[in-house]
């Protein structure tokens, strides 16, 4: 139906109305939605669908093209000169960004003489006090499980008290289902002839390795009966994190280049911090912010456990960003992230603390310059804006390209793409292209020989992922500082195994005591409950106590509260 006869014939009064309406009132909202300071549709919530907005912008994430670029140095587009926001003036004139020096040196903190084969670098990580954290804390937990076991003949009911060398065991086992990848544990030790690994069975029996794995714990159990869990989420885990980040900061201080970027442990169960992201290879499970080097060594990561965390919250992504590099300001670091993290106001920040940041910018992020985002480019085109130290630009490939830098200006530099083709990028893409593969350098290594089993409990899942970041660090260090010639993952593997796993095994021991000493309870009275005693500890420092509990292993069978008399009187 032609419009413009409608409007001229007589009927409601509403089509003429809209044709009186001021031309204006719609240019003056849109300018209005551009001008707007508010970000609030832009903070991080733990709402589960948080990377929704991410998830649908149209950026390539290594901002390649496979198409042809034409030979002749693009364009640049130059609307306006300049724009006004709340934080300066955008202008179009190049001016000079920050140039601070990098006052650090890329060295190992610790003396590395003497240290010439992979066994080394790996107890450099792997010190006495973290085995030690080990053992004690699975001991404490087996325990617990001991005494609330139901069934007579079930497998908790043989446990053993475990130590050092039977823990090294048990982490080299684990580390080597990764070289053998199997669907269930069980298998590891059938006798069938199609599996028969007898490489499990010589150093430790089923029941004694799925034993260690059901007690394997990083902390004390919080008993819940007659008080709240702690605030922490992660305090099942809390000790392994701590004991990561310090350890790496006091043995490596890393090159200038570092790059910041979310990782996943892969978890499917119920847990009330589990996310989802699309473009990850495990879409569903525990995100892992990480702190990197290009080449792959985690620095420092931190676990998210939704907006009720420090980190969490209003300004998230600055916050996290500021705390892994909390022990990096002010050394003239150069940060790498994605569009996640990056705004005007964390630019400015980082500026402060002397330190560069460059990566991808989602262009309706809080102080963007207008003429940056309005600009209609053609393929191979860029336009930026300066100020206060920053510059933001728009690159033209398949699509729009956000970038912001405050290390480089908007050069065009000439380099080839995956075809072979020459074609021209801005030196902020290029640089980011070359330091942002950290975290996929680190996760494409963990995915050639994973553990991940379905029934494990997702503090367990952590640990295992924690211990394995270890290994990959111990193996980067190795090829980067010893004499010899680098090699590869999987020999720096085998040769750890080998070392943990002689070829002829020590015979099996199991307890650090030569004789066993578990708590037992009395025997069921006529009132259908155990018998009470008088605990033999507390009747010596003239207490009397009645206790359901024994110890079946010493001579004289003395009863004995189970906390802490049973401890102290062993000790």
């Amino acid at each position: 139906m032609n419009m413009d006869n409608t409007l001229n014939e007589s009927g409601p009064s509403r089509p003429k109305q809209l044709c009186s309406m001021n031309r204006n009132y719609e240019q003056q909202i849109e300018q209005m939605l551009f001008n707007s300071d508010s970000d609030e549709n832009y903070d991080f919530s733990d709402s589960g669908n948080e990377y929704e907005f991410e998830n649908t912008e149209q950026v390539s994430d290594d901002f390649e093209s496979d198409t042809e670029i034409a030979n002749n140095v693009p364009s640049v587009n130059t609307q306006s000169s300049t724009n006004t926001n709340n934080d300066g003036d955008w202008q179009e004139r190049e001016i000079e960004l920050s140039n601070f020096p990098f006052i650090k040196q890329n060295e190992m903190l610790v003396p590395i003489e003497g240290k010439i084969n992979p066994m080394d670098y790996f107890f450099m990580l792997f010190d006495e006090h973290f085995i030690k954290l080990l053992v004690d804390e699975t001991n404490n937990y087996a325990e617990t499980e001991f005494l609330r076991v139901g069934a007579p003949r079930s497998r908790i009911s043989d446990w053993k008290p475990t130590d050092k060398d039977e823990m090294l065991t048990f982490i080299a086992l684990i580390i080597h289902t990764g070289t053998i990848k199997l669907n269930r544990l069980n298998d590891y030790w059938k006798t069938h002839h199609l599996f028969n690994f007898s490489c499990f069975s010589n150093y430790m029996s089923r029941d004694r390795f799925l034993n260690l794995l059901r007690c394997f714990h990083f902390s004390p159990n919080i008993e819940t009966n007659n008080q709240n869990l702690p605030e922490d989420r992660l305090y099942k885990i809390r000790p392994l994190i701590t004991y990561f980040n310090n350890k790496i900061i006091t043995i490596y201080y890393p090159k200038k280049e570092l790059s910041l970027d979310e990782s996943m442990v892969l978890w499917r169960g119920r847990l009330q911090f589990r996310q989802y992201i699309q473009n990850k290879r495990h879409k569903y499970g525990i995100k892992l912010y990480m702190l990197t080097e290009p080449h792959g060594l985690v620095l420092k990561f931190a676990v998210y456990v939704g907006v009720l965390d420090d980190l969490g919250g209003k300004g998230h992504a600055a916050n996290v960003v500021l705390h892994l590099m909390s022990e990096k300001l002010n050394n003239g670091h150069a940060l790498y992230m994605d569009n996640f993290y990056n705004s005007f106001d964390l630019a400015s920040k980082l500026i402060e603390k002397k330190t560069f940041c460059t990566g991808k910018l989602r262009l309706n992020r809080k102080n963007t310059p207008q003429d940056v985002v309005e600009s209609k480019l053609k393929k191979g085109e860029t336009v930026a804006r300066y100020s206060q130290g920053v510059m933001i630009g728009k690159w033209k490939d398949k699509r729009d390209v956000g970038y912001i830098s405050t290390e480089f200006k908007n050069n065009l530099i000439i380099t080839k793409n995956r075809n072979g083709k020459e074609q021209f990028k801005p030196e902020p893409i290029l640089n980011y292209n070359c330091f942002m593969s950290g975290i996929d350098r680190q996760d494409q290594m963990h995915s050639y020989y994973p553990f991940t089993r379905k029934t494990i409990r997702w503090y367990k899942k952590i640990g295992i992922h924690i211990i394995q970041m270890l290994l990959m660090n111990s193996f980067y260090l190795y090829n980067q500082y010893h004499a010899g010639p680098k090699i590869s993952l999987y020999d720096f593997r085998l040769s750890i195994l080998s070392e943990l796993l002689p070829k002829y095994p020590k015979p099996r021991s199991f307890s650090v005591l030569h004789t066993n000493h578990f708590p037992k309870t009395h025997d069921v009275g006529k009132s259908g409950r155990p018998n009470r005693k008088r605990c033999h500890l507390c009747y010596s420092k003239g207490i009397r106590k009645d206790t359901t509990y024994f110890c079946p292993s010493c001579p004289e069978k003395p009863s004995l509260c189970h906390q802490p008399c049973f401890k102290n009187f062993h000790k």
